[in-house]
């Protein structure tokens, strides 16, 4: 859920503006537990009913994996924030896959998990849930021991530099496919810098590769502890704008109307979108 380690954002890079170190600065207040409790413990993180917002989720991105059209050898999940749930179908298909977030919290968050540390936050429920609709016949136990193999490394990331990974970075790029989940959204003050955003982290990703693309809708802000963090609200239709302005073909585009028992005050979330796109390109 986020973009840039905050002394790389907040110290003015060539592309930075104000606004943005602002939220950078706003970003040093998140807390990786309150924002899990939030939205991946119950009732968000009840996953028993098909009609909640995580088998959603998971519902589309394991759709599209099954298709078999998205993979290669290298994936770049941007702005992983301190979740894992969004790689459990990726995992599979790609061999080498970096994580990256905004806060040196969210990656240390990411290490304890991929460490198999016994503090770290217990994905098991959404790792099952995964196994159970994909319906290969594996244990969770396997699906995240795959995950964990393939995670290569975890690294900090600004979406609102034109080079989002820094320079000289140890990825392979450009990358065969992009995840992003709850990201852009999130980081960006205005609908003109989400849209640079998705710019700047398309020069990640080879022509005719794919992104798949998770999001907020109409949600102008979210509580992680003792933060509370603005969002640009955007509609379906933006983000269909945003991607085409951005040299993608829209593959596939959902909507997710979060239901009145999941709006638990935490947030002013209206929905959530899912978009697979490719970007056009020999």
């Amino acid at each position: 859920m986020s973009g840039a380690d905050p002394s790389h954002a907040a110290g003015a890079g060539p592309d930075s503006k104000p606004d943005q170190v602002a939220v950078a600065s706003a970003y040093q207040r998140f807390e990786p537990r309150a924002y899990l409790r939030n939205n991946y413990a119950p009732p968000r993180g009840d996953l028993s009913s098909p009609d909640g917002v995580g088998p959603w989720k998971l519902r589309c991105l394991a759709q599209t994996f099954a298709t078999g059209e998205v993979s290669g050898h290298t994936l770049i999940d941007i702005g992983s924030g301190p979740t894992i749930y969004q790689l459990l179908s990726a995992c599979a298909h790609f061999e080498d896959i970096t994580m990256t977030d905004f806060l040196e919290v969210n990656r240390k968050e990411l290490g304890l998990w991929l460490r198999e540390e016994p503090e770290a936050f217990n994905w098991s429920v959404y790792s099952q849930h995964v196994c159970l609709i994909e319906g290969k016949g594996e244990s969770w136990q396997e699906k995240e021991c795959q995950l964990r193999a393939k995670v290569k490394r975890v690294l900090p990331v600004d979406v609102h530099q034109s080079q989002p990974l820094g320079a000289g970075s140890l990825v392979p790029l450009p990358a065969d496919a992009l995840v992003s989940a709850f990201c852009l959204e999130a980081v960006s003050p205005d609908l003109a810098s989400f849209q640079r955003a998705l710019a700047h982290i398309t020069t990640l990703l080879r022509p005719g590769g794919h992104l798949l693309l998770i999001g907020a809708l109409e949600e102008s802000w979210y509580l992680a502890g003792e933060a509370r963090l603005a969002v640009v609200p955007v509609r379906e239709e933006e983000v269909r704008e945003a991607l085409l302005h951005s040299s993608y073909e829209v593959r596939d585009l959902r909507t997710y109307v979060m239901p009145a028992h999941l709006r638990t005050g935490v947030d002013d979330v209206k929905g959530i979108f899912f978009a697979w796109a490719q970007k056009v390109g020999a």
